[in-house]
């Protein structure tokens, strides 16, 4: 299933209307994260401190109570997904594969499995060398994948909140937004520079070196989208990666205490 394919947009479906959809979209989802995340530099550049003596923190405690908290985790992170169900809906067609526009095709599960895990090794190692590189030269902040106490459901939502990320963002802005920018006539390149700009964005929280490594692996999950057409192992890539860093965070902290300012 080669990328990217455009479909002719018809009467009730104008360019207007796409690009209202798009915004509408991203309102709704990595375009707001990606607005707040420039507010949120704004903000850490302009305090005493300098970046790299600040925290983001992933994966907060939302309340004292046990049951109340494990609670808003699971509603927090299954109302993110909300706007990947309307981009299924928006670009749902009804022949079969009903989501091939999005590059949706469980028919080599297997295979996009393998390609997802050896994807997540080679993007994610250098990817913590950068961040320790960022750290050391004052561009990235302390990011501290989670700060949940340890309960019998702390790991199964670490391991949701890594699956929602990774679906979230391959799916809205690779698999979405490659489509419907086709369909606006944008040109490969200027797609794969504007969804790599768009990713490296919303993590400028981070500081500048999130934003740098995220922009460079927007740019290697793009392309390999646009050459083989297939999500399933950006989402899986994705999935692993956060997987890792979300649950192996807190032994990290402890062994090497120095590396994570502990």
């Amino acid at each position: 299933m080669p990328f990217p394919v455009a479909e002719p947009l018809g009467s009730g479906n104008t360019r207007g209307r796409v690009r209202a959809e798009i915004l509408i979209v991203l309102a709704l989802s990595l375009g707001a994260s990606a607005v707040y995340s420039v507010v949120q530099i704004l903000d850490l550049l302009t305090r005493s401190a300098p970046l790299s003596n600040q925290t983001a923190q992933l994966n907060t405690s939302l309340d004292s109570r046990e049951i109340f908290d494990f609670v808003y985790q699971v509603l927090g992170n299954g109302f993110d997904l909300v706007p990947v169900v309307l981009v299924g809906f928006l670009l749902w067609k009804t022949a079969r594969p009903h989501l091939g526009r999005l590059g949706v095709d469980f028919s080599r599960f297997g295979r996009d499995a393998l390609l997802g895990a050896a994807l997540a090794l080679s993007i994610g190692i250098p990817g913590l060398a950068l961040y320790f590189a960022g750290r050391a030269i004052g561009i990235t902040v302390d990011v501290v994948p989670t700060n949940l106490a340890a309960h019998w459901w702390t790991v199964p939502v670490l391991l949701f909140s890594a699956l929602r990320s990774g679906i979230t963002e391959e799916v809205i802005v690779v698999a979405y937004l490659f489509a419907r920018l086709k369909d606006l006539s944008w040109r490969p390149l200027w797609i794969l520079l504007a969804a790599a700009l768009l990713r490296g964005t919303y993590h400028l929280y981070q500081g500048f070196g999130a934003f740098i490594g995220n922009a460079v692996m927007g740019l290697v999950f793009g392309w390999l989208y646009m050459r083989f057409g297939r999500i399933l192992p950006l989402v899986i890539a994705h999935f692993l990666m956060d997987a890792a860093v979300f649950v192996g965070y807190p032994w990290a902290a402890a062994a090497f205490p120095a590396l994570f300012g502990s």
